[in-house]
């Protein structure tokens, strides 16, 4: 089975869960981690398996305006960025995907840990997003929690790898 992982990353916690993640799917076959700007029609045409991740960001998927904050978030306070944290993000992503996807597909997040109702989480909107593009879903989204100094939590990169060994299984 192929895998292709497709993250977006503000300040590398993204990129760490997709990793994760790709350790888990490299038990199962062929694995790609790409960021969203190396994800190509060809790269996720050749896929069995997509697992698409993003920040959250006011509630949702990331818009060119959270990034520029988040960008001036992480100069005032000197956070490092993520070295992919440049390009597109995935709702432009999405926007130039074909439609005529067929491989089964889930979404995750990266979020602030609390309620969700104050928090918002980006994995609804991209698995609505994928679903939309005709990608057959095979789980619910998940988010992996941050703390306020943007830093996974402890215990959530293990998680990330259960939830990736509880994803494949049903594939």
């Amino acid at each position: 089975m192929k895998t292709v992982v497709v993250y977006e990353s503000v300040y590398g916690n993204t990129h760490q869960v997709a990793e994760c993640i790709a350790e888990v799917a490299r038990t199962k076959g062929e694995v790609m981690v790409v960021p969203v700007s190396g994800a190509t029609e060809e790269v996720v045409a050749g896929a069995d398996m997509l697992i698409v991740g993003g920040p959250t960001h006011v509630h949702g998927m990331t818009s060119a305006t959270t990034w520029r904050g988040a960008i001036a978030d992480a100069e005032k306070k000197h956070l490092q960025l993520d070295p992919d944290a440049v390009g597109m993000g995935l709702r432009e992503w999405f926007d130039g995907l074909g439609t005529q996807q067929h491989a089964r597909a889930v979404a995750f997040d990266t979020r602030f840990d609390g309620p969700v109702v104050f928090t918002g989480r980006a994995a609804k909107g991209i698995s609505r997003r994928l679903d939309e593009h005709g990608f057959a879903l095979c789980a619910g989204p998940e988010s992996f929690l941050v703390d306020k100094a943007n830093h996974l939590i402890a215990g959530e990169a293990e998680r990330a790898r259960r939830w990736a060994a509880d994803v494949l299984e049903t594939v």
